[in-house]
């Protein structure tokens, strides 16, 4: 399946070992991408997180953390702050919440792929990487069932594989791909 240039979105939620893996599929993207990208990595909440400013002297896409009300543009990489669960509105805006933890995390990955579902509908491309619990897993079979395009990574080279095999048996994972494939599907749309 080629990826649809239709897409407007992606959404990707990463865990234990995020960090190397999300270097991977944001190095090689230029300044000018054309899409925004929304990331939920798990995260402590009482330590200060220094997510954006080390993956950002490795990119040439901006990295920062969403803002409340932030209207969503592209050519940005967008994440989570810590201990907030963040929310993508009909209007494309964000809206940050500090209701209960999903699947013991906050950010929650379901949280952000779910409101992302409903606003994006099917222009949607959702990828699930790394991470030793199932948060997004529900998400992202959330976002299929919009007709959005979803993937996870292949849990043979995961650190921690038991997120993307959770999104892959519970039938949210359309396409299983290394990160160097999902790299590739991403800069099909540049």
């Amino acid at each position: 399946m080629r990826a649809d240039k239709k897409h407007k979105a992606i959404v990707i939620g990463a865990s234990a070992g995020g960090l190397s893996a999300l270097s991977i599929l944001f190095e090689k993207l230029p300044p000018d991408y054309p899409l925004p990208i929304i990331v939920v990595q798990h995260r402590v909440k009482d330590q200060k997180s220094l997510l954006e400013e080390v993956l950002q002297p490795k990119c040439a896409i901006k990295i920062k953390q969403a803002d409340e009300k932030e209207k969503i543009e592209n050519s940005i990489v967008y994440i989570a702050p810590p201990d907030y669960h963040l929310l993508i509105e009909k209007d494309l805006t964000f809206s940050l919440s500090c209701d209960q933890v999903v699947s013991y995390s906050r950010p929650s990955i379901d949280v952000l792929f779910e409101s992302a579902a409903m606003a994006y509908k099917d222009l949607l491309i959702g990828i699930i990487l790394t991470g030793a619990n199932s948060d997004g897993a529900a998400g992202l079979q959330t976002i299929k069932k919009f007709g959005g395009l979803t993937i996870a990574q292949s849990p043979q080279e995961a650190s921690f594989p038991r997120m993307p095999n959770s999104a892959i048996d519970n039938g949210g994972a359309m396409l299983i791909l290394t990160l160097k494939e999902i790299a590739g599907k991403m800069m099909e749309y540049y």
